[in-house]
């Protein structure tokens, strides 16, 4: 069993600052990257940010380049989003999940990942 547990979302000024913690727990081994993900009202859950266990390999869509930081402790199990000079179309419920394919085309590949976090909820208004 695997659980994963996303926390520090909240509401911001556009132009601020959140910091994303997931919390893995279980069976963490079976994993390879951890990925972050986003769902705006209406929209379908898109791709944000990944990053390998073992290795620096990350991974960021273009809207976030140069904003986002994903990192990982790997001693607390934990992945944590930085998101700075955020602005009001990052507005989204943001979730955590898990792959175990190692391959880096599959990186940004929804289908990829499995065993979600229940989200954390992110609002920027300006």
């Amino acid at each position: 069993q695997v659980q994963l547990v996303e926390s520090g979302g909240g509401l911001v000024q556009a132009g601020g600052s959140l910091r994303l913690s997931c919390a893995v727990s279980g069976r963490t081994l079976i994993y390879y990257r951890m990925g972050w993900f986003r769902q705006a009202p209406g929209k379908e859950r898109e791709f944000v940010a990944a990053i390998n266990w073992s290795d620096d390999s990350t991974y960021y869509v273009d809207s976030v380049k140069g904003r986002f930081t994903i990192s990982r402790d790997n001693a607390k199990n934990t992945v944590d989003l930085q998101m700075n000079s955020l602005k009001p179309e990052d507005t989204a419920v943001y979730h955590c999940a898990g792959s175990r394919f190692s391959t880096s085309t599959y990186a940004r590949e929804i289908s990829k990942y499995d065993y979600w976090g229940q989200g954390t909820q992110v609002t920027v208004y300006s």
